[in-house]
């Protein structure tokens, strides 16, 4: 359930800091990605180097560096994380977490976070039962955090009662816990079986080169990922990528020319409940790929191209009505115009534009800034965000649709 998860760990000022390692080496193991914001008191009784060793990730405690000027993000942190886990949680921060006191990178990160929280608290048992904390902790949960409430037994003072922090396996339990119902939530997508084209595809020159183009398949990839924690059963057809792919998440087929990808999704597509097209599937192929390597010469080579099967135009001939098709339109100009002729054309119910004009979108990075428009002409405007971000946001236009139409 944690695999490609995006965990940030807030470790506070407390003897329990120790047990952090332990539930990093879990969270990690689980297939969770991990990053941890340590506050000054909690480097105290855990090294951030012990820490950025288990997680794979630098450690963060300052919001900017005094010698470089170097900033930390927040914002940033609060929109890739999936859940904010703050273990050990102290009395201290949990009073400035409800309050909404932001004086460090820990606290500042958990006012910009828009995903679950999670809070463990770990303190002795008369801080834990003082009628502040519990109010503190009342609120943080009336809010909408999830608490893990301390255990009995020794605590560091040396007396023994209610205070420790939860032992690492149930936590992660209930981590795991927390996502599935965060998915049970989400039924309109829950069992629906769907098709995700992503990626590039190749088109043999000969044996040794092929006409291609940039895509790296990370926005498909990360469509087909948010729509199989929605509960989709996810079949992605997958171009040449480099991009990691899990697939214990969805049914993976590997495809290299477009007539492959064409032949997949039209194999596919009659037991789909829908469809996402995020591939950059090549328009033109060769009419007559050589058999042998081609040998330079003095003249001009020309190479005769045909036009490869428009695949979002003949799943949407074939659709049938109980059936929802994504497109998405890569334009250059007169961006708006053109999407939507090519919604209407090929019979979709959305469709995601790019721009190449828009800066941080495209190609080849990490973030992309896309506007989604609906067969009734609705367009939703989405700023610059991290693909992961904007995958979340076709999710949810899906299923925003997907609602109108029942």
């Amino acid at each position: 359930m944690l695999k490609g998860k995006h965990i940030i760990l807030g470790i506070t000022g407390s003897i329990a800091a120790y047990k952090a390692a332990f539930l990093v080496r879990l969270l990690v193991k689980e297939g969770a990605s991990v990053k941890i914001i340590m506050t000054p008191f909690a480097t105290g009784f855990i090294t951030p180097l012990t820490m950025s060793a288990l997680s794979g990730n630098p450690v963060m405690t300052e919001m900017f560096s005094k010698d470089s000027g170097e900033w930390t993000s927040h914002v940033d942190l609060g929109i890739w994380a999936d859940l904010f886990l703050v273990a050990p949680a102290t009395a201290n921060t949990i009073a400035k977490m409800a309050g909404g006191v932001a004086d460090n990178l820990l606290l500042t990160t958990y006012l910009s976070a828009r995903c679950p929280v999670m809070v463990v608290p770990a303190m002795d048992m008369d801080m834990y039962k003082h009628p502040s904390t519990q109010d503190n902790i009342q609120t943080l949960e009336e809010r909408g955090s999830t608490i893990v409430d301390a255990g009995t037994g020794e605590l560091a003072s040396g007396l023994s009662g209610k205070g420790r922090m939860e032992e690492p396996e149930e936590i992660v339990k209930q981590i795991n816990s927390l996502f599935k119902k965060k998915t049970k939530k989400i039924s309109l997508l829950s069992n629906q079986k769907v098709l995700v084209t992503a990626g590039p595809t190749y088109e043999a020159i000969d044996p040794v080169r092929y006409i291609g183009n940039h895509s790296s398949g990370k926005m498909g990839i990360k469509i087909a990922e948010k729509l199989a924690d929605a509960g989709a059963e996810v079949h992605l057809v997958l171009g040449p990528v480099s991009e990691f792919i899990d697939r214990d998440m969805m049914q993976v087929y590997d495809v290299v020319s477009a007539s492959e990808m064409s032949d997949k999704c039209t194999e596919l597509f009659p037991a789909m409940n829908g469809v996402v097209l995020a591939a950059a599937v090549a328009d033109f192929t060769p009419l007559k790929p050589e058999k042998e390597k081609l040998k330079r010469s003095g003249d001009d080579l020309q190479i005769s191209l045909r036009p490869t099967n428009d695949i979002a135009a003949s799943l949407g001939r074939s659709r049938s009505i109980k059936q929802w098709l994504v497109g998405f339109a890569l334009e250059t100009e007169n961006e708006l115009p053109n999407a939507a002729k090519k919604l209407e054309k090929k019979n979709l119910d959305l469709i995601v534009l790019n721009s190449l004009k828009d800066k941080g979108a495209g190609f080849g990075v990490d973030t992309n800034k896309v506007r989604i428009i609906d067969r009734n002409g609705k367009i939703s405007d989405f700023g610059l965000k991290t693909k992961d971000e904007v995958a979340k946001d076709i999710v949810n236009s899906i299923q925003d649709f997907l609602s109108l139409s029942l």
